[in-house]
C-alpha cells in the first residue's frame, strides 16, 4: 500500500517536443496554484525545434519547498524515446502513467510501483476526426485523468480553459470534452482519489504565478519603451515575444489603430543593439534582450555606449557556457562578461532580479538609470527565472511615478544659454520670455554653464553632462557659440570632438580647431548670421 502524500509530491511529464504538451502541462500547474497550494514547474527541454524528448517537472509542496528534489512520485510517460529512462526514475511506491493503446514491453515489470494505463490515443481517435486535434487533445485527456486521481476540483480546470480560450469560444467545448474523457476513464477503471492528493489551502491568496521574461517585458511597457530590436536566442526570445503581445494591447492608438511601437528582428545581435542605441539617442526608450553569446557580440557597441554616453538597456537571460554552450540549461555565467563588456576601462551597472516582481521593477528602474547615468544598464536574469513560472508577490505600479529622463535640456533652456552667451551674461537675465520657459529647471541651474556649452561639458562635477534629445532646437542643440570673443570660454568646447592639434589655428568666435567648422563660423560672423550647427561638420 502506497504512503499517503497530501500536497507534497513531484510529478513529471515526459513528452515529445513540439506536440502541444506545454500548455496542457501548465494547466496542471495552474490548477494546483488555484487551489491555494505552493507549486513550482521546471521546463527541461532539448536544444532543437521539435522531435527530441522534453520534460516538465512540477513540485507541489505545502511547506513551500519549491526547488527540484531527487525522485519522481508520478510520471506521465507518453514519449517512447525516453520511456525506459522515465520508468527507471519513478521512486519505489510511485506511479507510472502511460498510453495503454499499445501494451507495455515485457521488461516493464517493476513490482515496487503502480502502473496506470490510459488508452489516450484510442480515446482521441474515437472522439475526434482531425489528426491535429487527436494529437493535441491526448495531452488534455491525461490532465483530466490526473485531476480525478489527485482530487483536483474540476471547476478549477473549467475556469482555466475558459480563461485560456477567451475570445476563441469554439475551442472551449472540445477541450472540456477531452478533460471529461480522462475523468470518465479513471472513474470507470481505477480507485480514486489515490495516495497522492491535492487538498485546497489558502496559502497563495495574494500571490501570482508568472515568468521572469514576461515580467521584464511588462516592465519595459510600463517604463515607456516603444522600440525593441533583437536577434532570437534562447532563453531570451520570449522577452520580446511577450513585449509584442503587451504592445499589441497597450501601444495601439485607439483612434487610428496605428501601432505606437516598433519591434525589429535584426540580422544579428550587433545590429540589434546598434538599433537600440540609435533609438535611445533619438529620444525613444528602447531595449534588446539576449543571452551570453549575444553579449559577446555586443561588446563593441556596449563600449561605444559607455564611451559616447548613450543610454542603452540590455536584458541578459543567461544560459550555460562557454561559447554557444547549452542554450536550454540555466547558469549565471555572464556576470564578469557583462560587468566589464568592451575592451577595457568600462564598468557597467548591473541589476540582479530574483523574482518576477523584481524583474518587473528592475526593468522599469533600468530605463530611468540608463538615462540618468547616460550609460548602458544590463539586467541579469537567467533561464530558470526567465522561462519558468514562479510564485511571486503581485506586481504594483505607482500612477504618480514620473520617468527620469536624466539631464536633458529643453528648447527653452538652450535659448537661455545661447542668449546669455550672446549678451555676455552668464545667468541669462536679459533673455526674453520663451513660449515654454516655465519648463522644469529652466532657471537658476543654467547659471552653472557660465557662458559655456559642450555635449560632454561637466558643469556641476558629477561626471554626467547635459544632453539634448535629437530634434530639440536643432540650430542650438549641437553647438552654442558665443557671439563675442570677450565671453568665449577659456577652453574651446569643441576641441575634444575634433581632430585638430593644439597649435592649429583656433576660431576666435567658437574656439573650434576643425578647419571646416572654423571656416563656416568665420564666414557666418562676417555676414552677421547665426553660427551654423556643428552637426554639418561630422
Amino acid at each position: 500500500m502506497q504512503e499517503s502524500k497530501i500536497n507534497d509530491f513531484v510529478v513529471r511529464f515526459a513528452n515529445v517536443n513540439g506536440t502541444g504538451s506545454a500548455s496542457a502541462n501548465a494547466l496542471f500547474t495552474k490548477a494546483v496554484f488555484r487551489m491555494g497550494v505552493p507549486v513550482t514547474p521546471k521546463n527541461i527541454f532539448p536544444s532543437n525545434i521539435q522531435g527530441l524528448p522534453t520534460w516538465y517537472e512540477v513540485r507541489v509542496s505545502e511547506k513551500g519547498y519549491l526547488g527540484r528534489r531527487e525522485g519522481v512520485d508520478l510520471i506521465v510517460a507518453v514519449n517512447p524515446q525516453s520511456m525506459k529512462r522515465d520508468y527507471a526514475d519513478v521512486k519505489p511506491g510511485g506511479y507510472f502513467v502511460y498510453d495503454s493503446t499499445k501494451p507495455l514491453p515485457p521488461n516493464y515489470d517493476r513490482t515496487d510501483l503502480t502502473h496506470l494505463g490510459i488508452p489516450m490515443t484510442e480515446l482521441c481517435n474515437a472522439n475526434y476526426t482531425d489528426a491535429r486535434q487527436r494529437q493535441l487533445f491526448k495531452n488534455i485527456v491525461y490532465i483530466g485523468a490526473l485531476a480525478t486521481l489527485f482530487d483536483i476540483e474540476f471547476s478549477v480546470l473549467e475556469g482555466l480553459i475558459g480563461e485560456q480560450f477567451k475570445g476563441k469560444e469554439k475551442l472551449i467545448e472540445p477541450n472540456i470534452k477531452a478533460l471529461n474523457l480522462g475523468v470518465d476513464y479513471v472513474k470507470e477503471n481505477f480507485d480514486h482519489p489515490f495516495s497522492l492528493r491535492v487538498e485546497r489551502r489558502d496559502l497563495l491568496s495574494d500571490k501570482i504565478l508568472y515568468s521572469g521574461n514576461s515580467a521584464c517585458a511588462l516592465g519595459a511597457v510600463y517604463a515607456g519603451a516603444t522600440v525593441a530590436a533583437w536577434y532570437p536566442i534562447t532563453p531570451s526570445t520570449s522577452v520580446v515575444d511577450a513585449f509584442a503581445k503587451y504592445c499589441s494591447k497597450y501601444r495601439v492608438d485607439p483612434e487610428t489603430g496605428k501601432n505606437n511601437y516598433a519591434i525589429v528582428q535584426a540580422e544579428d545581435e550587433l545590429a540589434a543593439i546598434g538599433m537600440v542605441m540609435g533609438a535611445m539617442w533619438n529620444g525613444a526608450r528602447a531595449f534588446t534582450a539576449t543571452s551570453g553569446p549575444g553579449v559577446s557580440l555586443m561588446n563593441e557597441f556596449l563600449g561605444l555606449g559607455y564611451f559616447a554616453e548613450v543610454p542603452t538597456v540590455l536584458i541578459d537571460v543567461q544560459r550555460t557556457g562557454p561559447s554557444t554552450g547549452m542554450p536550454t540549461r540555466t547558469q549565471q555565467s555572464d556576470i564578469l562578461l557583462a560587468a566589464y563588456a568592451s575592451h577595457g576601462d568600462t564598468k557597467h551597472p548591473l541589476l540582479f532580479p530574483a523574482s518576477p516582481k523584481e524583474c518587473f521593477e528592475m526593468t522599469v528602474d533600468a530605463f530611468d538609470l540608463t538615462e540618468r547615468l547616460q550609460t548602458p544598464v544590463i539586467i541579469m536574469t537567467d533561464l530558470d527565472l526567465g522561462m519558468n513560472d514562479h510564485i511571486s508577490e503581485p506586481l504594483t505600479w505607482d500612477d504618480s511615478r514620473v520617468y527620469d529622463r536624466g539631464k536633458v535640456l529643453t528648447s527653452a533652456q538652450l535659448d537661455k544659454i545661447y542668449h546669455a552667451m550672446s549678451n555676455g551674461n552668464g545667468n541669462g537675465n536679459n533673455v526674453e520670455a520663451q513660449p515654454d520657459q516655465e519648463a522644469e529647471h529652466a532657471g537658476d541651474f543654467l547659471e552653472q554653464f557660465n557662458s559655456k556649452w559642450g555635449r560632454y561639458l561637466d558643469i556641476d562635477g558629477d561626471g554626467i553632462p547635459y544632453r539634448t534629445i535629437a530634434g530639440t532646437n536643432p540650430t542650438r542643440a549641437a553647438s552654442i557659440c558665443a557671439a563675442r570673443e570677450s565671453v568665449r570660454s577659456a577652453g574651446p568646447s569643441t576641441k575634444a570632438w575634433t581632430s585638430g592639434t593644439a597649435d592649429a589655428a583656433e576660431c576666435s568666435r567658437c574656439g573650434s580647431f576643425a578647419d571646416q567648422g572654423r571656416a563656416q563660423c568665420e564666414a557666418a560672423e562676417s555676414q552677421n548670421t547665426e553660427f551654423p550647427s556643428t552637426a554639418a561638420w561630422f
